[in-house]
């Protein structure tokens, strides 16, 4: 339960994947490119189309990557200490780089920029979306802070959906780096567990609106919607940014995977096919989200030592319990033979400082497993819980 990995019986909702490509006009795109061959660093027009579809995006403005948007996101930052952006001072010629960091959050995002050396700060996460008043202050005031990392549908790991109000105001943030950009990682726009499921405003229009049309780096992909490992993955921006990204990429690659992406199209055809694909994965996720939460409700309820979120979308619940008793309970847990993700991973550098947070992972394990483990996880709670107040009160 430490990670959000597709189950067995996920993947193999594509395995229809494998076999979708038949004879050599099925090689072809649809300009009559060879996807065996090189060239095409933007993509393939139809798989540009199906994931601009899902961005709410035009394609025009889309970029097509292998299957880890995380590769992409990684590759953004490195490029733009390298390089700058948009012609501004390359990151790593400056005395700090800073980004922001909406906690409890992805901890796969803040490694990649403390990796790079940044200082990477803090922002408490609301009902709504990230504290927009502390973020107005960093972002308008401290020209060293260049970036933010949003998931801003189903957030990792509190479920969060933004509000309009939250995205308008990303879209209305007026830096003062003119280098800074907002790294919007959409990776659960189509993971519903509910329908309808939840609406995020479209940030691209929300910008353009406010006359902010370059601010944003927008990524999703199908690592969670095909194959985990072999999906597409995207790069969504205004068309100055993508040309900016263009100016270098060339000497990094000379293409992704077309074929994949082809092959992708050709499985998934369109948003609606995606939307059908999803609702089979969700039928698969939600007995086992409904499981733990179930397991919770009649384990801890009304004991006032924990509270946890019930999403409704997305791949984990967030678990909060006793001040100091998060780092116990996954030792315990991990003693009665439950994995989980380690106490303080939703926070920039693995520090919680409150101990309080767990991110809970339902999807991997099969529904008895989970079960069991959900049962163990609550004693684990328990104790740790009663060891606290006991050392408290001594």
């Amino acid at each position: 339960m430490s990670r959000g990995k597709p189950s067995p019986e996920q993947l193999d909702l594509s395995d229809g994947l494998l076999n979708v490509l038949t004879g050599d006009a099925g090689l072809l795109d649809t300009t009559g490119e060879d996807t065996c061959n090189y060239g095409n660093l933007l993509g393939i027009p139809e798989a540009r189309k199906l994931m601009a579809a899902i961005l709410d995006v035009p394609a025009d403005e889309v970029l097509i990557g292998n299957n880890s948007s995380l590769n992409l996101m990684y590759d953004t930052v490195a490029r733009s200490m390298l390089y700058g952006v948009g012609g501004f001072t390359p990151w790593c010629k400056l005395e700090s780089v800073k980004f922001l960091c909406p906690t409890p959050g992805y901890d796969r995002h803040f490694a990649i920029t403390e990796s790079m050396g940044f200082t990477n700060i803090e922002i408490e996460m609301l009902d709504e979306g990230p504290d927009m008043s502390v973020v107005e202050h960093f972002v308008n005031t401290d020209p060293a802070v260049k970036g933010i990392w949003c998931v801003p549908k189903y957030s990792n790991p509190l479920g969060t959906t933004y509000s309009d109000e939250v995205v308008r105001r990303f879209a209305n943030l007026k830096p003062a780096a003119g280098d800074f950009r907002i790294f919007w990682d959409n990776a659960y726009a189509v993971h519903d567990l509910e329908y309808p499921g939840d609406e995020l405003l479209s940030l691209r229009q929300a910008c353009i609106e406010a006359n902010n049309p370059d601010i944003y780096y927008m990524f999703s992909s199908t690592s969670k919607i095909t194959y985990a490992g072999a999906g597409i993955s995207a790069l969504s921006s205004s068309r100055p940014n993508l040309d900016d990204i263009l100016k270098t990429m060339v000497f990094q690659t000379i293409g992704a995977d077309k074929v994949n992406q082809l092959r992708h199209v050709a499985f998934l055809h369109d948003l609606d096919g995606v939307k059908a694909h999803m609702r089979k994965h969700a039928a698969i996720l939600a007995p086992k989200f409904a499981v733990v939460l179930e397991t919770f409700e009649r384990e801890l309820a009304g004991l006032k030592i924990a509270e946890w979120t019930r999403p409704r979308g997305g791949y984990f619940i967030s678990f909060l319990g006793l001040k100091n008793t998060a780092k116990r309970t996954v030792e315990l847990a991990k003693q009665a033979g439950v994995v989980l993700t380690d106490a303080g991973a939703t926070h920039p550098y693995g520090f919680d400082h409150l101990d309080k947070d767990i991110r809970i992972a339902p999807s991997y394990p099969s529904i008895e497993e989970l079960a069991l483990a959900a049962e163990l996880f609550c004693v684990c709670v328990r104790i740790a819980a009663l060891e606290s107040i006991a050392a408290r009160t001594r």
